[in-house]
């Protein structure tokens, strides 16, 4: 039994976690454009169609998948003979994005550490604070990399 597209719900959803990862620190537009693309049933799509779905113009696109390509969770195919370029997710992006993110743990396990030491040691309110910080990233650092192994793992036997 084949279901019906609800391309009234698919605007809504793209709204909807549009808003919550622009919440997180993500650019608004840039998050619109990630699940538009995310949504599509098409493999890519240009700016003038992304700009078409979400009802902007598309020098808005512009700047979210310049955006989403430094980040590497879109990819910019260049149309041979054309001037429309065409934007796609790129595989495993949710994964390759959060690996990238071990780097800024990394940095912010350090910052806290020293921070530790310049309010005084964990012994102050300050310092205690941090060293929550601090060992709350060492913790995710040490298990971040182990998770996203039995995801790797977890996904090559679905079929």
């Amino acid at each position: 039994m084949t279901q019906t597209r609800d391309e009234q719900a698919m605007r809504e959803l793209v709204e909807r976690l549009g808003r919550l990862l622009a919440e997180w620190g993500l650019p608004r537009m840039a998050a619109r454009v990630l699940f538009a693309l995310m949504t599509a049933d098409e493999p890519s799509l240009t700016a003038g169609e992304l700009a078409e779905r979400l009802g902007v113009s598309p020098a808005a696109i512009s700047g979210a998948v310049r955006y989403l390509t430094q980040i590497h969770m879109v990819a910019r195919d260049v149309v041979a003979g054309s001037r429309r370029d065409r934007y796609r997710l790129l595989d495993d992006s949710w994964y390759e994005v959060t690996l990238e993110k071990i780097t800024l743990i990394t940095t912010l396990a350090d910052l806290a550490r020293v921070g530790v030491d310049a309010a005084g040691g964990p012994g102050t309110p300050a310092g205690a604070r941090l060293a929550g910080m601090r060992d709350f990233y060492d913790f995710v650092q040490k298990e971040l990399p182990l998770l996203l192994e039995r995801w790797q793992v977890q996904k090559s036997t679905q079929p």
